[in-house]
C-alpha cells in the first residue's frame, strides 16, 4: 500500500498593513492594499486604466523611472548604504521598464471614476513597482523590500505625479492625433481640386443664392479643419512644462535641492518629449487653465466637423425626392422595414462624435474651474473625458476620409439644372444692366421657369428691360469662371 504525497498548497493570499488596518490582498497580486482598498471603494464603471488609457501607465513608468534614476544618483534610497542605494534604485528602474512596455496593465485596477485626486491609481504605480522590484531583488510579493511610499514615491506625491502624467499622456496621443485631422484635411483638399471648377447653387439662409464651386466649398472645409488643428498645436504646447518636484503643493517638501532640474531631464530623456520646468510649481498644482485650453480646441474643431457632416447629409440627401448634388458611398442597408434604403451613416456619427467631445469640454471646464485653493481634485475625470475625445477623434479621422470624403461625387446633371433654374445667378448681372433690370430678370425666372440667360434674350427682345447686354457678353457673364473668381487686378 502507497501512501500518497502531500500536496502543499500556496496561500490564496498574502496580509498588507497600512494606516487604516489590515486587508487581504491575492497572493500573486502586484498591486497592494492601498490599490484594493481603491478598487473596492468605487465600484462604480467597472472600466479600469488598462481598458480606458493604457498610455497613463506607461506614463507612470516614465515618471517613476526618472524619480527613481535621480534619487538613486543623489544617494537618497539608502543613505547609509551606498551599495543598497543602487541596488534599489536598479531594480526600480527595471520594473518601470517592464511596467512602461506594459507588461503589468492588468494589474490597474481601480476603476477610472475614482475621488481623491487619482491616488488610488498612482499608488497602484507605487506598489505595482514596488512588487516587482522586490521580486527582482530577491524576494516575494508583499514582503516590500521596494517600499511603495519610502522608496517608490520618494519625494512625490499624488499632486505633482498625477498632473505630469496627465501632460504626458496627452502629449502621447496628440501626434496620432495632428496626424489624424492632417489626414482629413488633406482628403478634402484633394477631393476639393477634383471639383475645382464644378459649379453648384449656393445657399445662403436655406434660400437659392449666387453658385459656386463644389472644390470652393470642400476647400473652406479643409481650411477650416487646418485652423482648428492649429489651435490644437497651439494649445498643446503648455503640456510640456510640468511640475514634478513640487511636491505637496509647489514647495518642493522632502525633495533634494537638484530633484526638479534632474528629474526633468530624465523624463525628457525617456519619455521623449521636450520637456521643461514649469515656471511656477505652485500654478502647476492649482491651476488646470491649460487643460482647459487643449480641451477647447478639440470642442472648436468637433464644431467644424458637425458643420461638415450638416452640409454633407443637406447636399445629398434624397437621393430622388432631395437635393442631392452629390452622391457619398453606400456602406450598408438602412432600414430593416424599407428594402434599398441606404442612410448617410458617416455623418450621423460625425455628429455624435462631436456631441461627446463637446460634452466632454463642458465637464473638463467644470472640473477646471473647480479646483478650489492649492490643489485640484478632479484630475481622475480630467484624464477620462480628454483621453476620450483624443481617442475617438484619432480613430474616427481616417474613416472620415477614406468611408465618407473619398467617396463623394457629384452629380453633374442636377446641379447643372438647378444653376440654369436659379434666379439668383442674375445677381451677376448688376453692375451690367442694374438692379433693377435684373429684378426683372429675376421675376422673369422665377414666374415662368426660365433660365436666367433664356429670361435676359426675351426681355432683350421685347425691350422690356432696358438696353441689355449681347448673348457673347451674357455668356462670358455668366461663365463659371466670372460668377465664382474675384476679377484679376
Amino acid at each position: 500500500m502507497t501512501t500518497a504525497t502531500p500536496v502543499e498548497h500556496q496561500p490564496l493570499t498574502r496580509q498588507e498593513k497600512d494606516s487604516l488596518g489590515y486587508k487581504d490582498v491575492p497572493a500573486d497580486a502586484y498591486y497592494g492594499i492601498q490599490t484594493l482598498r481603491g478598487h473596492e471603494n468605487f465600484p462604480i464603471s467597472g472600466v479600469t486604466p488598462a481598458r480606458a488609457y493604457p498610455v497613463a501607465i506607461r506614463a507612470f513608468g516614465w515618471i517613476k523611472k526618472a524619480a527613481a534614476k535621480t534619487n538613486m544618483e543623489l544617494g537618497l534610497l539608502d543613505k547609509q548604504n551606498a551599495d543598497n542605494n543602487r541596488a534599489l534604485g536598479e531594480a526600480m528602474i527595471k520594473a518601470c521598464d517592464e511596467l512602461i512596455a506594459g507588461k503589468f496593465n492588468d494589474s490597474f485596477i481601480v476603476d477610472v471614476y475614482q475621488g481623491g485626486t487619482g491616488t488610488s491609481n498612482h499608488m497602484n504605480a507605487n506598489e505595482v513597482i514596488a512588487n516587482r522590484a522586490t521580486e527582482l531583488l530577491g524576494g516575494k510579493k508583499g514582503e516590500y523590500r521596494v517600499n511603495p511610499n519610502d522608496h517608490v514615491n520618494y519625494g512625490q506625491s499624488t499632486n505633482d505625479v498625477t498632473p505630469t502624467m496627465m501632460r504626458l499622456t496627452f502629449l502621447s496621443m496628440h501626434g496620432p492625433l495632428i496626424q489624424a485631422i492632417e489626414a482629413f484635411e488633406n482628403a478634402l483638399r484633394k477631393k476639393s481640386d477634383e471639383y475645382k471648377t464644378f459649379l453648384i447653387p449656393g445657399r445662403t439662409h436655406m434660400q437659392d443664392a449666387v453658385p459656386l464651386t463644389l472644390g470652393q466649398q470642400l476647400g473652406a472645409y479643409a481650411n477650416a479643419v487646418a485652423d482648428a488643428k492649429d489651435n490644437v498645436i497651439h494649445a498643446s504646447q503648455r503640456l510640456y512644462n510640468i511640475g514634478l518636484g513640487a511636491s505637496a503643493l509647489g514647495t518642493g517638501l522632502n525633495t533634494h535641492p537638484l530633484y526638479r532640474e534632474k528629474v526633468t531631464q530624465y523624463l525628457a530623456e525617456y519619455s521623449g518629449f521636450a520637456l521643461k520646468q514649469t515656471k511656477d510649481y505652485f500654478q502647476a498644482t492649482s491651476s488646470f487653465g491649460l487643460f482647459g485650453d487643449y480641451s477647447a480646441a478639440l470642442r472648436s474643431l468637433a464644431l467644424e466637423l458637425e458643420k461638415i457632416a450638416h452640409d454633407i447629409k443637406l447636399y445629398s440627401f434624397g437621393p430622388r425626392t432631395g437635393l442631392a448634388e452629390i452622391s457619398i458611398p453606400d456602406w450598408q442597408p438602412g432600414s430593416s422595414i424599407m428594402p434599398g434604403k441606404v442612410n448617410p451613416i458617416y455623418p450621423e456619427l460625425m455628429d455624435q462624435l462631436s456631441y461627446i467631445v463637446q460634452g466632454n469640454d463642458h465637464t473638463i471646464s467644470l472640473c477646471v474651474q473647480n479646483g478650489q485653493l492649492q490643489l485640484n481634485v478632479m484630475m481622475p475625470t480630467i484624464l477620462l473625458k480628454m483621453t476620450e475625445s483624443m481617442t475617438i477623434l484619432t480613430n474616427a479621422l481616417p474613416v472620415f476620409s477614406s468611408k465618407l470624403i473619398d467617396g463623394i461625387v457629384a452629380n453633374e446633371k442636377i446641379a447643372m439644372d438647378r444653376l440654369l433654374n436659379s434666379a439668383q445667378m442674375v445677381t451677376a448681372l448688376n453692375p451690367v444692366i442694374g438692379y433693377a433690370a435684373a429684378a426683372e430678370v429675376a421675376k422673369k425666372v422665377n414666374k415662368e421657369g426660365k433660365t436666367v440667360r433664356e429670361a435676359v434674350i426675351e426681355l432683350q427682345a421685347k425691350d422690356k428691360a432696358g438696353n441689355l447686354v449681347t448673348e457673347e457678353v451674357l455668356d462670358k457673364i455668366l461663365s463659371a469662371e466670372a460668377m465664382t473668381m474675384p476679377p484679376k487686378a
